[in-house]
């Protein structure tokens, strides 16, 4: 069965990780910015950065058959320091021409501090402002709730943003329900022990449907599994899920979402 990741990190992932995605059925991914794993030191890392999103990563995956797609901005960890990140910033217009860039993200919050708030209602704008797609990380575990209700309130009080535009990713079991009825978009995450397990997230979609809800890897430098999408498939053929459910979850969805930017191509 083809399908679509459409949050992980290839540039931490080894080209082993591309071909055994590829053999597994996947034929596109979208790769927000994110951290380095590291604090960078100066706006030129995230030029370099943002460079070989748009440009070495896409040639990268093409040799094993696999359209890549990114998402350009400061991500909510390296948002601290406001002058750093405005700076950083000022680079982003140039970047969001790129061909396969579809829009801002991974934006949002990491410890929901004044700072990071700052900095991402300026990413809001800015998506506002240049007519983007927006791509939202949450926080993690006890922070996940708060954090999440203070980004959902800044796109409502700051922007006119439609919220079908917008993926509010990471989503948990005590999140997903009002995420969903503000009319966001959702995003699973799929993790050996923290946010969702294939188990939980197809426990989540047995709870709440398959409407603007998808799953993700999100592979990074961490403990994190970039073939999670296709083992929850396997998890939830095993729970007796029809193939259309599947599928609406791992491709339709995906494609209707990332679909709202023309640049968008899963090789259909």
């Amino acid at each position: 069965m083809k399908y679509i990741d459409p949050h992980i990190h290839m540039v931490s992932r080894t080209t082993d990780d591309y071909r055994r995605m590829a053999l597994a059925g996947c034929v596109a991914i979208t790769e927000p910015a994110f951290w380095a794993g590291f604090d960078r030191s100066s706006p030129q890392g995230f030029l370099d950065y943002y460079r070989q999103l748009t440009d070495t990563e896409p040639r990268r995956a093409a040799q094993y058959g696999i359209r890549h797609h990114c998402w350009i901005c400061v991500n909510p960890k390296e948002a601290e320091d406001a002058g750093f990140a405005r700076e950083v910033m000022s680079l982003i217009p140039e970047f969001l021409q790129k061909e396969n860039v579809l829009g801002v993200g991974e934006i949002g919050l990491n410890k929901n501090s004044r700072n990071e708030l700052v900095i991402l209602e300026e990413h809001l704008a800015l998506a506002e402002q240049h007519d983007q797609l927006v791509l939202v990380h949450t926080p993690h575990l006890e922070d996940k709730l708060k954090g999440t209700r203070l980004i959902m309130d800044a796109i409502k009080a700051n922007t006119s943003l439609d919220p079908g535009r917008v993926l509010i990713d990471h989503v948990e079991e005590h999140t997903v329900r009002e995420v969903l009825d503000r009319g966001f978009w959702a995003g699973m995450t799929l993790y050996p022990d923290t946010k969702c397990t294939p188990q939980r997230a197809a426990d989540i979609i047995e709870m709440h449907g398959t409407e603007r809800l998808w799953m993700n890897s999100a592979g990074d430098w961490g403990d994190s599994d970039p073939l999670a999408v296709p083992k929850a498939i396997v998890e939830m053929r095993r729970r007796g899920h029809d193939t259309a459910t599947i599928e609406q979850v791992t491709w339709g969805n995906p494609v209707s979402f990332l679909g709202q930017c023309p640049r968008f191509d899963a090789g259909e």
